[in-house]
């Protein structure tokens, strides 16, 4: 029998498990003074978050009430509960140090019975400030949409229906993933989240700009009308039908958001228990076959150059596979490369030219290349003693970037240009393309060699180590002004060739551009290799710091 399970022999302690909540809630509180009284900082940081929070919701409130008696509010305050829903979906996996209280394995050891302590984490998530915004979200909702008595009575119980549903699923998510938050994976999931924020504004806005042109808020009555049967969303769509005298309709989705409630609880205290019982599989031995594989190298390796070229391409390519921060900058510049021209070009407001972006993106990742080692790049600098040593380090790194540049730019192009159908300019654009990449390998190589900065390891928000901004806006920004002068000649290339009607040798900006920024690039790696050797004490120690 369990611990979770097992009958508390005492009166007393029978009573403490039956009387949790308060507990848990003055536990709740206490964690979050204590937060606060760690620095200023932090207590600025969460005023201003409170602020800024409480502004954003009474906007919304504001909002949602002046639509009151229009046709198509009940469309409107669905999709957003729904909306509201994802996020406590996804916000546990993307942020689960921002409540201690999110990792239960902390009550492991106490004689806590699961149905009481589901009760108490129940209450204790209600504190905060998300569950906060989620109830003037849901307050509002029911607001803009009831009407009569019946449509008031369904409100009472709606808004806070709402709340609890979103919490519970936001609880079961993050306990049935408590151990893949506390892993390795789970620090790589988290530090990923800005991708997800990055690719989220893109859908919104896509989303509004598409609402704007179907004529207003007629357009979501086709989605609302399944969403409004989907949990939380079903409770708020449940006074919008009482509201309209639909009385059945609204108890059935109704008793659905009570199931629905039921049910994650259910599975919060499954999960819970489960977790609480049984052991963490990865304090387990790995199996010898598999660090006997892991030894043997793999398929890439056997395809990369010999020597120091290939052994730096592939480290350089294994930190892109499997350190979270560097992980994350590729992915996300491989997402929003891909996802602002293909957007732009399917709304018909863009250009091919916006495949250039890409590009950009991905030259980015260029720059401060020993930065990314951190401390471990004294074993790097151990094998530089001369140029050349720096120039074959530096030109393997950009080689390894090159792999999935490359392709990836073309890719990018050639969508880009079939979704507008214009392949006449599609020559064109891959050479200024080509030539924006070389720039940006080689001023990132100078700005690699002359402004290092440390990239903590800790944080999936800390990419400069403190007191290194500086170097970051320098390195970064001074590095991309300089990049777009060194392609200034294939820009004016092209724009002579389109003003002077010479449109039939546009084709030749393809290769031209390909040798221009190939030649940019193995100059810039030749200016920064003696820099880099000349300065090994230097760049150690700035990639080093914190």
């Amino acid at each position: 029998m369990s611990v979770l399970d097992a009958p508390v022999g005492a009166a007393p302690g029978r009573a403490a498990n039956e009387n949790l909540v308060p507990v848990f809630v003055r536990l709740k509180l206490t964690l979050l003074r204590n937060g606060l009284r760690q620095s200023a900082g932090r207590r600025a940081a969460y005023i201003a978050s409170v602020v800024v929070t409480l502004l954003f919701a009474a906007g919304q409130l504001i909002g949602l009430i002046a639509l009151r008696g229009n046709a198509h509010t009940g469309s409107l305050v669905v999709l957003l509960t729904a909306v509201l829903a994802v996020g406590w979906t996804v916000m546990p996996l993307f942020f689960p140090s921002g409540d201690e209280t999110l990792d239960p394995s902390r009550l492991v050891m106490l004689p806590l019975r699961p149905r009481p302590l589901i009760s108490a984490l129940l209450a204790s998530s209600l504190v905060g400030i998300g569950p906060l915004f989620t109830l003037c979200l849901t307050a509002g909702s029911v607001f803009a949409v009831a009407r009569g008595a019946a449509g008031a009575v369904f409100a009472v119980v709606a808004a806070p229906l709402a709340l609890l549903v979103c919490v519970a699923l936001a609880r079961a998510v993050a306990t049935a993933n408590t151990r893949l938050l506390t892993s390795r994976k789970g620090r790589d999931l988290a530090v990923l989240s800005g991708l997800v924020i990055a690719v989220g504004f893109q859908v919104v806005n896509f989303g509004a700009q598409r609402l704007g042109r179907a004529g207003g808020l007629s357009a979501l009555d086709p989605v609302a009308d399944v969403v409004r049967w989907l949990p939380p969303a079903s409770a708020i769509g449940t006074v919008d039908s009482a509201s309209r005298g639909s009385y059945g309709e609204a108890s059935a989705q109704l008793l659905l958001s009570v199931a629905a409630l039921v049910a994650l609880l259910w599975l919060w205290q499954r999960s819970l228990v489960k977790l609480m019982t049984t052991p963490d599989g990865s304090t387990l031995a790995a199996a010898g076959p598999g660090r006997e594989k892991a030894g043997k190298g793999s398929g890439l390796a056997a395809l990369l150059p010999q020597g120091r070229t290939g052994t730096v391409m592939e480290r350089s390519l294994r930190y892109i596979a499997r350190d979270p921060k560097t992980k994350a900058a590729w992915t996300t510049a491989l997402a929003i490369g891909l996802i602002v021209p293909i957007l732009n070009a399917v709304q018909g407001t863009g250009s091919v030219y916006f495949a250039c972006f890409a590009a950009w993106m991905l030259g980015i990742q260029m720059y401060n290349q020993f930065g990314q080692d951190t401390s471990a790049f004294w074993m790097v600098a151990l094998t530089i003693s001369s140029t050349r040593d720096a120039y074959l380090e530096l030109r393997a790194r950009a080689l390894a970037l090159l792999l999935i540049t490359l392709p990836y730019t073309v890719v990018v192009t050639v969508v880009t240009a079939a979704v507008l159908d214009d392949w006449a300019a599609l020559p064109e654009v891959m050479g200024l393309s080509f030539a924006l990449l070389g720039g940006m390998l080689a001023t990132g190589a100078v700005a690699s060699a002359n402004f290092p900065y440390s990239i903590p390891q800790e944080g999936a928000f800390k990419n400069v180590a403190p007191g290194q901004a500086g170097l970051a806006w320098i390195s970064i920004f001074g590095g991309m002004v300089s990049a777009g002068l060194l392609c200034a000649p294939a820009i004016a290339v092209t724009i002579w060739l389109h003003v002077a009607d010479h449109e039939q040798w546009l084709w030749l900006l393809l290769p031209v551009g390909a040798v221009y920024g190939a030649l940019i690039s193995w100059a810039g790696l030749r200016v920064a290799a003696p820099r880099t050797a000349d300065r090994l004490p230097e760049i150690l120690a700035a990639v080093s710091k914190g």
